[in-house]
């Protein structure tokens, strides 16, 4: 099939695989893995938006996930250095979780990874259509996330 016959949803598609490879190579080369990645960028949301205590249950319900899985998880991101876990400062029955300067060291080498496989898929691109593509994807993105109708999804 010829490219230009290609779906555009699958042309989002083959771009959004080829990003997540990248990305995947260099969390390997840091020992994480995809869902340990995930469950850091959940944290980062969290405590952002919240600026106070991030409970584990917090994290699972943005990622989705079970409470088994999502134990061993941070467990992992503990013992290699990502999170810091201790008793809630309001409830001692709860654990607030807490990313460390690892953690937001990794969030900005992921961001450059993200810059960097830009630039290489985007090497054809002379500086405006290089421009007017990120436009229109930032166009996409709040369309989708519903910024423009002020509501979030």
């Amino acid at each position: 099939m010829d490219r230009k016959d290609m779906p555009i949803g699958a042309k989002f598609a083959v771009i959004h695989r080829a990003f997540r490879r990248e990305l995947d190579a260099s969390l390997r080369e840091m020992e994480l893995t995809g869902a340990q990645f995930g469950a850091l960028r959940a944290l980062d949301r969290l405590e952002r938006e919240r600026g106070g205590e991030v409970s584990q249950r917090d994290i699972e319900k943005l990622c989705r996930s079970a409470h088994p899985t999502m134990t061993e998880i941070l467990k992992k991101l503990e013992k290699k250095g990502f999170i810091e876990v201790r008793p809630s400062e309001t409830d001692r029955r709860r654990k607030q979780i807490r990313r460390t300067d690892k953690a937001r060291e990794l969030d900005r080498a992921a961001f450059l990874v993200d810059e960097q496989t830009f630039v290489k898929f985007a090497a054809d691109l002379d500086e405006t259509r290089r421009a007017s593509l990120e436009e229109m994807l930032d166009s996409l993105v709040s369309k989708v996330c519903g910024e423009k109708e002020g509501r979030e999804t």
